[in-house]
C-alpha cells in the first residue's frame, strides 16, 4: 500500500513538473518569438541610441541601460524586492475577494431570472462609475492604509468578472441544460456541472482582465495612501522627477502583469482542451 501512495506522489510531483516545464516554454515562446523580437530589439535600440544622441532630451528619456543600472540598484540597495513583495499581498487580496463574490454572484445571476432583475440595474448603474473616482470615499470609509488599498483593487477588478461570468451562464447551449433535465439533474447539479463548466473558459479569461485594471489601481491606490510597493515608488520618484526610477517601475509592473496573464492563458488552455494550438 505504500509502495502504491508512494507512486501516486512520484506521478503528481512528475505530472507538476512536466506542466511547470510547458509554462515556462510556451511564455518563453510568447516572449522571445522571432516575430516579436523583430519589432522589439529595434525598439530597445532606438529608445538606446536617441537619448545618447541627444535627439531626445535623456533627462525626460533616460537610455533602457540608465534604465536597467537604475533597476538593479533599487533591488541591491533600495529594497526594491520588498515594495514589489508589499504590492503583490494587496493584489492577490483585492482579485481573490473579488473573484470570490463576483463568480458566484455572475453565475446566480445568470441562472436566475428573478436574482437577475433584482440585482443587474445596480450594477449597471455603478459600473460606469470610473474606479479612481472612489478613492475620496473610499479613503473617508476605510482610512489610508491596507484595507483602502485593498478594497480599490476589488473595485477595478470586480465588475469585468461578474459581467463575463453572468453572460458565459446566461447564454450557455439550451440543449445541454435540456439533456442535463432529462436525466433527472437537479437545479445544483445544473449549476455545478453545466453552467459553471460551460462558463469556465470565459471565467477565466475576464480574470486577465481584471489583472490589467487591478494594477492600474494598485498604482492609485499605493499613490494615495501607502508607504511601501511599487505605486509609492513611483509616486515617491515623481516628486522628486527621478524619470529613471519611474521607468523601472512601470517596467516592473509590465513584467509583473504580463507573467500574471501568461499563468491564466495557461490554465485557460488547460480547461479548454478545444482550444489547445491556439496562441
Amino acid at each position: 500500500m505504500n509502495n502504491y501512495k508512494t507512486r501516486g506522489v512520484i506521478s503528481a510531483f512528475l505530472l507538476l513538473f512536466r506542466d511547470f516545464g510547458k509554462f515556462f516554454k510556451g511564455a518563453a515562446l510568447n516572449l522571445f518569438s522571432p516575430s516579436f523580437l523583430f519589432v522589439f530589439i529595434p525598439l530597445l535600440g532606438i529608445w538606446e541610441v536617441l537619448p545618447r544622441m541627444g535627439i531626445v532630451p535623456s533627462t525626460l528619456v533616460p537610455p533602457i541601460s540608465t534604465v536597467l543600472v537604475t533597476l538593479f540598484d533599487m533591488f541591491a540597495n533600495r529594497g526594491f524586492l520588498q515594495d514589489i513583495i508589499d504590492s503583490m499581498q494587496k493584489f492577490f487580496m483585492g482579485l481573490s475577494i473579488s473573484i470570490l463574490v463576483a463568480i458566484p454572484l455572475g453565475v446566480f445571476m445568470g441562472w436566475n431570472e428573478a436574482i437577475r432583475k433584482r440585482t443587474l440595474p445596480l450594477f449597471q448603474l455603478l459600473a460606469p462609475i470610473p474606479p479612481p473616482a472612489w478613492v475620496p470615499i473610499t479613503i473617508i470609509i476605510f482610512g489610508i492604509g491596507t484595507q483602502m488599498q485593498v478594497f480599490l483593487i476589488f473595485l477595478g477588478t470586480f465588475y469585468p468578472i461578474l459581467f463575463t461570468t453572468f453572460n458565459a451562464v446566461k447564454d450557455t447551449e439550451p440543449r445541454y441544460i435540456a439533456s442535463a433535465r432529462a436525466f433527472g439533474a437537479s437545479e445544483m447539479t445544473l449549476i455545478l456541472r453545466v453552467y459553471i463548466w460551460h462558463a469556465m473558459v470565459s471565467i477565466v479569461s475576464s480574470i486577465k482582465t481584471g489583472v490589467s485594471m487591478g494594477l492600474v489601481m494598485l498604482v492609485i491606490a499605493e499613490m494615495y495612501g501607502g508607504r511601501t510597493g511599487i505605486g509609492f515608488v513611483l509616486n515617491e520618484a515623481r516628486h522628486f522627477f527621478q524619470i529613471s526610477i519611474m521607468v523601472a517601475c512601470m517596467l516592473t509592473l509590465g513584467a509583473i502583469g504580463w507573467f500574471i496573464i501568461e499563468v491564466i492563458k495557461f490554465i485557460e488552455l488547460k480547461l479548454s482542451i478545444w482550444k489547445g494550438g491556439r496562441t
